[in-house]
């Protein structure tokens, strides 16, 4: 039997630490002599105290570690997959907030002005499309139903064209649940394809006068597509912007590795006050 001290050099875990974990309950002392009330540890404790410190040091707070320490080995692994992707989440949320900040600084740095965004009015006819349409829960799930339209598409050997788009539904912006629509360009509308209840063959409304500008460069330029209109919007008081807003990426992920290369067009429906 080890005194607590001793133990702590051998373990190399404070006495503090030793006596937090004794309190809390997830690692008691072997025993505690009767007489001087001293706190002994057994080196049978040492793999049960690593395995406590392995799971702090993996992002598993108190409660948590309380939870799972006792579990056998496939239980535990399934909580240490869940913590792994909960970790992956917060990365990938740090990681866009440090490319906030890196544009925000060459903005300052740079003393960029705006960029240009040409506005134009154009006529859109009505479209044949193969329609995927899901309430999702955020805008960044778009990706998740290209992935799916383009393998049903694949799977039912489905002949879509180029420029497909997406229309947002809503008539806010929202931080959850979100009405998008993607739309794939077809030649025919094959009405007597099976089909889950979210795809359906579809013709898109004609907008007779729609605005239009293109978005050169990464996705973050978007934002300043939107004021650029809000401004010319402003300017053009004679229009009053409509629901649903269009989508094009013309040139994106799947066929640009360069992200300054990137071409997003965004479609604003109007009417005449």
């Amino acid at each position: 039997m080890f005194r607590i001290g001793e133990f702590s050099k051998l373990a190399e875990v404070s006495i503090r630490m030793l006596r937090y974990y004794d309190a809390i309950g997830i690692l008691k002392p072997a025993e505690v002599d009767k007489w001087t009330g001293h706190r002994l540890y057994s080196v049978e404790q040492i793999p049960r105290l690593n395995k406590i410190l392995y799971l702090r040091d993996s992002g598993f707070n108190v409660d948590e570690i309380a939870h799972v320490l006792d579990m056998d080995d496939y239980l535990l692994l399934e909580h240490l997959e869940r913590k792994r992707s909960e970790i992956n989440r917060v990365i990938q949320g740090e990681q866009k907030k440090l490319k906030k900040i890196a544009i925000a600084k060459d903005e300052i740095q740079c003393n960029k002005s705006e960029l240009h965004y040409n506005i134009s009015i154009k006529s859109i006819p009505g479209q044949k499309v193969l329609s995927l349409r899901k309430i999702v829960p955020t805008y960044h799930s778009e990706g998740d139903l290209w992935n799916e339209i383009s393998a049903f598409a694949k799977d039912k050997k489905i002949k879509i064209s180029n420029n497909t788009f997406s229309i947002y539904h809503d008539t806010e912006y929202k931080e959850r649940d979100v009405d998008i629509e993607l739309c794939a360009p077809v030649n025919t509308l094959q009405k007597n394809t099976p089909m889950p209840s979210s795809f359906c063959f579809r013709i898109t409304e004609p907008i007779q006068t729609m605005a239009s500008t293109m978005v050169y460069g990464d996705f973050s330029n978007i934002s300043g597509a939107y004021i650029a209109f809000s401004k010319w919007l402003q300017k053009n008081s004679q229009y009053r912007m409509l629901n649903p807003m269009r989508q094009i990426v013309h040139r994106g992920p799947w066929n640009e590795n360069d992200s300054l290369k990137f071409l997003i067009e965004i479609q604003i429906p109007l009417e005449l006050e």
